[in-house]
């Protein structure tokens, strides 16, 4: 099991903040894959952190990690 943290536009989108994903291994690109595909979200410019790390699109996310998703933030 995968922990999927969702922050700003993607929890409203999504409608939760916290999703599991029940699979042993996946990397940052295909958990945003797996996410798009199934909430048609758009994650191309949002930020990876895999246990509180920043991460890459290779970056392996396995069994009891936490992935965070963390978009754009845009103010004045």
């Amino acid at each position: 099991m995968i922990n999927v943290l969702l922050f700003a536009h993607l929890r409203e989108v999504v409608g939760e903040e916290e999703l599991v994903i029940a699979t042993e291994e996946m990397t940052v690109a295909d958990v945003k894959a797996w996410l798009e595909a199934r909430y048609s979200l758009e994650l191309k410019q949002v930020m990876s952190a895999v246990n509180e790390a920043f991460a890459m699109e290779h970056t392996v996310v396995k069994t009891g990690d936490t992935i965070a998703f963390i978009p754009p933030i845009s103010g004045g």
